[in-house]
């Protein structure tokens, strides 16, 4: 059995297997910022199955978003239907967002993937993975050369990651009854028009 197989077990109940170590890194996240750099990757064994590599032009973003439902601003005027209910009824899962929030600080990289790494009663914490699409070892590496191509410019925005792809169902609907998913609703309207 190798090593990030051991890792893959403690990570399945990390309060019970890593203890008071769990409460105080919890503890420290609170305290830091929304968006940190981190040197390396909290779960190496998912970092690396999602393509994680130890070399430059990889970035590790730890991002925190707040938990429990969206909710939209105070309305002030108008009277529309809409407006009756305050809860934003959203497409996305917290991934997602969290993606998208890292993306948007780090505009010279694109997101690769996303894990999920810690959740307490008013936070998730999320790592993303992100490349910077111009650094020459980049460049150079056949097996990720390809995120530097125009057609996956802002991936993360578009919903081409996999915490995209599954709040776009594209996941888990295939085949029948889900001829309006692929490669998207406005696709699908545009399709014979």
């Amino acid at each position: 059995m190798g090593m990030y197989k051991y890792v893959r077990e403690l990570w399945k109940q990390p309060k019970s297997n890593l203890g008071s170590l769990w409460s105080e890194r919890l503890i420290a996240w609170r305290r830091e910022p929304v968006t940190v750099r981190i040197k390396r990757p909290t779960r190496i064994d998912r970092a690396r199955s999602l393509g994680y590599k130890a070399k430059p032009g990889f970035i590790v973003v730890r991002q925190r978003v707040s938990r429990g439902g969206h909710r939209r601003p105070q309305i002030k005027k108008g009277r529309r239907p809409k407006h009756n209910r305050q809860k934003m009824v959203l497409a996305k899962n917290y991934q997602q967002i969290s993606e998208e929030r890292a993306a948007k600080k780090f505009q010279n990289c694109e997101v690769l993937n996303s894990y999920f790494v810690a959740k307490d009663g008013k936070y998730y914490w999320h790592e993303i993975i992100l490349v910077d699409k111009a650094h020459p070892v980049i460049l150079k590496d056949k097996k990720i050369s390809w995120i530097a191509n125009p057609q996956h410019k802002r991936r993360v925005t578009r919903g081409l990651t996999a915490a995209g792809k599954r709040s776009r169902g594209i996941h888990t609907h295939k085949g029948k009854d889900a001829e309006k998913l692929r490669p998207s609703h406005r696709a699908k309207g545009r399709r014979g028009n």
